[in-house]
């Protein structure tokens, strides 16, 4: 660790804390994780007297509190007297990614109300106390029903006839200590938001400069009249406080956003600025800038870019955005004259400048008359959202007049809501519809009184966004109505009115739109969730309140739905739990969610879903963006039909000569943390542990590769072992020397600026690399002793090796140039090997150290029950790990299991990313966080950030603070809880159709979305492709079955009889027929199972009746034909 540490330190002093042009420097080392105390405050009115209820040590009040402390209230913990709350960046590590320190900074200065509870009230509260704002207000004046069951996972059975707001604050407050959640319960007022936005405005006068938001309100259960008496309020107010109206009616949604006259979008869509390498610039009127051709251009006409680092023609070097048109795969024409400009001579980087944005949004009042052009989210259904603007309106007018909602199934209250719409509609004069389409407000009105869970979570994902950007500035916001309906998703049978008749249970909500018989389907359903990350934990959450039996781990989702049957299963799936995952199993399941976060294992549940003929319904979230896609048996495409392009790799003489980004530095980074710290070491590990076969095989080699690795451990155990720490801090220094110094003027010497390409063109179109000294400044010197050990350091003067070979084909895959004499070399450096080796201490051996990541699990060890604590011990069937506690103290299970403290537990993984199923028990009161970090003692992150900021600085690269660096070296995917409670109800919504089981191809449908933008795009799945052979025909979801254990000859006759001339039949890897093989013929009579097993040497086990054959087919006229996967069964 020494050498390690010794060398991070020695960068980091290297490396100022604060550059020009960069933003604020930032503290490298982590914050320590305190835990907090609930900030729970309770207000109830049964008298029109508000009572303030305390928890803890919290007392919170809001409005007319007659609370008289001195203990603080909701205000004052709400914003803790203007001092900001620290980030900690590993608890939101995934949504720093999405939204950087800035916007965070401005969530944790938000306050937002929400007000009603039911489903989508509590989705919405859901998504913004995970995304960390400073307040949460919980509104609502009803009680719980059992109506409320179908969608509001906070609530129980015992909560019924309790106040919404009330029941829901205490599971919600477990999700996030660190922000300050209240409740009221009486009638709300313009003046209490005054009131609280008075508050506000104290702590947000920087923020109103900027033209932020610091408070928004959420109406999701209100009458269009106090909609527009509230909006207006708000829309007037200075500053102006974002107001959004929501509602979810059955299969139904919409959403409308007013924030303010005169809203400022800092950043349109999230995405990092695009750049470009200039390989020439034109003295024209306008000018043509073309770029390398090694990456293409993302730039669009229209664009305002800047210009650096450009030689010849400096004047535009002066940071003015300028304008781009035409713009090309490599190429732009830039909108100046640059006649009278020097001449371009070579280097320069072109990076795009993302403008503000300002908005000026309308107030209810009017939007509703004039809504303007509508977002949509289905192009199958252009005349929607005209429709149901009308839809909503009437159903406003219609629970006004009659104090209720239409009765599902009621044709008269269908009646009376169509009749309505088709009023409003007529006196629209002009701007009036064409037909309002009777059969869709039909099912409008069917469903208008039920929130479901799948429509309040996707709808909870919008608005969450929206509220987001609101108090943030980033992304652009919706402007201003969005509807949105799945009518689709009812069944396709029609259904007697009596169907919809309630049932008295908690599904009664959810039976009002589709039935009793599909809730029923529901009900015996058996669903298969793999994976149990963010995704996996949203999807138990809906299953819990939809209905259906779940084959997973969550005693969270038991405690929201108790008739709930789960089955806990801990393994991975893959090839080798196939006997846990047996074809029984498999063939037991209705259908199959996937939550999963890597490509590899989704593959694999599709194989299986392939094989026995499940539907898939697959998702995945990358930051604001979502996708959902359906795998239907004999409908659609399977998941690996098609598969996006593989993720580009720079060339490797890009990353180790000629960097030109910040990802190139980070990659070399890691590459040379990897190589120093654990390759090199473990091949000096693999020679010392047996020297004979190591140099034996090294000879064999004979390669540049075997030279190269003899060199490196000759070095590791010779010319740079260390035997003190002095030895360490000069390996580091004059390893300083070599990285940042001498390879680039060995670099510069072998390529001088003057050299060509072999066209001609100039070499370094890239920036040429720059080298520099250690300057030593004050601030440096405090670690006096450190500071004099590197100045003992001699540093050896550089001589250029005039005959080195710099690799610069981009099609090279090792930097090891071969020689003639290589076989030569590699018995010198045995001999030199040899000899160091009978220096060394006896058993010595080296210690290599991986690029690790950490897990970190906080839980509440008090409240654990038996079958958490099993759990949480059962982590070691995913990846091997070893625990430790915090205080360092050995501890039984029981001892565990008794403590009352919070105590952290650390596991560190052997590489792989498995899912952790854990179940967090909101009535238990467990509390669990688990999050992947790095172990800031062991100063990984610190070398690598360093390394590459380093190599950065030497190639004239915008170099990153190590948050950014942890983001791109640990390939941290970026998430939100908006986007994946979005994808989660999208998938639900299409799981009703799978329930239901008799729905065609252009029912379904995939889902694309972008909340950043936003952009829903929703189109049919892609059908499978069909094989045609004579009078059949069969697609990839196709079985052949072939069964009493067939001999080869039998099976081969079997096709023959169906017009294919089969000649390779292989299993697994294993070649069991070719016809070229003359052989082969011997093996006709045998069993095709025992072929399998003497020659694939398989042991089929007991669990498995048939074996899967690949067969290779031609017709009569030798034409290949692909034929569906061979299943032989034997027993």
């Amino acid at each position: 660790m020494g050498i390690r540490r010794v060398f991070s330190s020695l960068l980091h002093y290297m490396l100022p804390r604060k550059r020009q042009g960069e933003g604020e420097a930032v503290n490298e080392r982590d914050s320590e994780i305190v835990t907090k105390k609930h900030h729970i405050s309770f207000s109830t009115d049964s008298k029109n007297t508000a009572e303030t209820k305390t928890i803890g040590t919290s007392s919170l009040g809001v409005g007319n509190s007659n609370n008289k402390g001195s203990e603080p209230t909701i205000m004052e913990m709400a914003f803790d007297n203007g001092k900001p709350r620290d980030i900690d960046e590993d608890l939101h590590s995934r949504q720093l990614a999405v939204y950087g320190r800035e916007t965070m900074r401005r969530l944790f200065a938000s306050n937002v109300l929400v007000s009603g509870m039911q489903g989508l009230g509590v989705e919405i509260a859901k998504n913004l106390i995970l995304a960390g704002v400073k307040s949460v207000t919980l509104h609502d004046e009803g009680t719980v029903e059992l109506w409320d069951m179908s969608s509001n996972f906070v609530f129980s059975e015992k909560d019924l006839g309790k106040n919404r707001a009330l029941a829901s604050i205490q599971k919600l407050q477990e999700l996030n200590n660190a922000v300050a959640i209240s409740t009221l319960t009486t009638k709300l007022s313009k003046e209490q938001l005054s009131d609280f936005q008075n508050h506000v405005s104290g702590y947000s006068s920087i923020c109103y400069v900027m033209r932020l938001l610091t408070y928004a309100v959420v109406f999701t259960d209100i009458n269009l009249e106090s909609a527009v008496e509230f909006n207006e309020y708000c829309h007037n107010h200075e500053p102006p406080i974002a107001f959004i109206k929501t509602e979810v009616r059955g299969l139904f949604g919409s959403a409308f956003c007013d924030f303010g006259p005169e809203f400022t979008v800092f950043d349109v869509d999230g995405e990092e600025p695009h750049t470009g390498i200039i390989a020439s610039i034109s003295n024209d009127n306008p000018a043509l800038v073309a770029c390398v051709d090694d990456e293409r251009l993302e730039f669009q006409d229209g664009d305002l870019v800047v210009f650096s680092e450009i030689q010849g023609m400096t004047e535009l070097n002066d940071g003015k955005p300028r304008k781009i048109k035409n713009a090309r795969p490599y190429s732009f024409t830039l909108d100046e004259d640059t006649t009278t400009f020097g001449m371009y001579e070579r280097g320069g980087i072109v990076t795009q400048v993302k403008q503000p944005k300002v908005l000026n949004f309308k107030p209810l009042k009017e939007a509703i008359k004039d809504p303007g052009d509508f977002l949509l989210s289905d192009f199958s259904k252009f005349d929607r959202p005209p429709l149901l603007h009308l839809a909503f309106q009437s159903l406003d007018k219609f629970v006004s007049e009659l104090g209720r909602f239409p009765v599902a199934g009621s044709e008269e209250d269908a009646q009376r809501l169509i009749s309505t719409t088709s009023d409003i509609n007529e006196s629209l004069g002009d701007a009036k519809l064409d037909e309002i389409n009777p059969k869709l407000l039909r099912h409008f009105a069917f469903g208008a009184r039920a929130v479901l869970n799948p429509m309040a979570a996707m709808f909870g994902g919008i608005v969450g966004q929206e509220v987001v950007k609101a108090c943030s500035g980033k992304f652009h916001p919706l402007f201003q109505f969005f509807y949105f309906d799945s009518v689709e998703s009812l069944p396709t049978e029609l259904l007697d009115p009596s169907d919809f008749r309630p049932l008295n249970s908690r599904y009664d909500a959810q039976i009002s739109v589709f039935g009793s018989k599909l809730q029923k389907k529901l009900e015996d359903a058996k669903v298969f969730v793999v994976g149990s990350g963010a995704l996996g934990c949203e999807f138990l959450k809906n299953l819990a309140l939809m209905g259906p039996k779940s084959t997973v781990a969550a005693s969270a989702a038991s405690s929201i739905n108790p008739l709930l049957h789960i089955e806990a299963l801990q393994n991975r799936v893959g090839p080798e739990t196939e006997n846990v995952f047996h074809d029984a199993f498999w063939e037991n399941l209705n259908v199959v969610i996937n939550a999963l976060d890597n490509v590899n294992a989704r593959l694999y549940v599709d194989q299986r879903c392939l094989y026995f003929q499940k539907p898939l319904l697959e998702s995945g979230t990358l930051g604001a963006k979502c996708n959902t896609q359906m795998v239907i048996p004999h409908l659609t495409e399977n998941y690996g039909a098609s598969r996006d392009p593989p993720e580009k790799q720079a060339p490797m003489c890009t990353v180790h000569s000629f960097p030109h980004n910040i990802d190139h530095c980070l990659t070399w980074a890691r590459s040379e943390f990897e190589g120093l710290l654990e390759k090199t070491p473990a091949e000096a590990n693999a020679y010392l542990s047996n020297p004979g076969e190591y140099t034996s095989a090294m000879r064999n080699a004979g390669d540049a590769q075997a030279r190269d690795n003899l060199e490196r451990v000759i070095e590791c155990l010779d010319r740079e072992r260390c035997e003190s720490f002095q030895d360490c801090i000069t390996w580091a220094r004059l390893k300083f020397e070599d990285y940042f110094a001498n390879r680039v003027k060995q670099l510069t010497f072998t390529f001088p600026e003057d050299a060509a390409t072999s066209t001609g063109a100039p070499f370094w179109s890239a920036p040429k690399p720059e080298t520099f000294g250690i300057p030593v400044p004050d601030w440096a010197k405090h670690p006096k002793k450190l500071a004099e050990a590197v100045d003992k350091v001699i540093v050896p003067d550089f001589e250029p090796k005039k005959d080195v070979k710099i690799v610069t084909d981009e099609k090279a895959t090792s930097l090891a140039t071969a020689s003639v004499d290589d076989v030569a070399v590699i018995n010198e450096l045995i001999l030199k090997l040899d000899q160091c080796r009978k220096t060394l201490p006896t058993n010595f051996r080296m210690k290599p150290i991986q690029f690790e990541k950490v897990f970190s699990l906080y839980a509440d060890m008090g409240f654990f029950d038996e079958y958490a604590w099993t759990e949480i011990r059962g982590f070691d069937e995913y990846v091997p790990c070893g625990w430790q506690a915090s205080n360092s103290l050995n501890k039984s299970d029981d001892d565990m299991k008794n403590q009352s403290e919070v105590v952290k537990i650390v596991i560190v993984a052997d590489g792989g990313g498995s899912d952790f199923v854990w179940p967090y028990n909101a009535a238990e009161r467990v509390v669990a966080r688990v999050s992947i970090l790095d172990d800031d003692t062991n100063y990984h992150m610190d070398m690598i950030a360093a390394l590459a900021n380093m190599r950065a600085r030497n190639y004239i690269i915008p170099e990153v603070d190590k948050l950014k660096a942890k983001f791109i070296a640990g390939r941290i995917i970026p998430a939100i809880a908006t986007s994946t409670a979005m994808a989660t109800g999208l998938v639900c919504l299409e799981l009703y159709k799978v329930i239901d089981g008799s729905h065609k191809l252009e029912d379904y449908r995939n889902t694309f979305a972008n909340l950043a933008l936003p952009l829903f795009s929703m189109a049919e799945p892609v059908p499978p492709k069909v094989v045609k052979h004579q009078n059949m025909s069969w697609t990839v979801w196709d079985r052949w079955i072939i069964k009493d254990n067939p001999t080869l000859r039998e099976v081969l006759q079997w096709l023959a009889d169906k017009g294919l001339n089969a000649y390779s039949i292989s299993f697994g890897s294993c070649l069991l027929y070719n016809s070229m093989f003359p052989r082969h013929k011997d093996r006709m009579d045998k069993k095709v199972a025992d072929l399998a097993r003497e020659v694939a040497k398989v042991d089929l086990p007991p669990y498995r009746d048939h074996l899967d054959v690949v067969v290779a087919c031609e017709d009569d006229q030798d034409n290949d034909v692909d034929i569906p996967q061979i299943s032989v069964y034997f027993r």
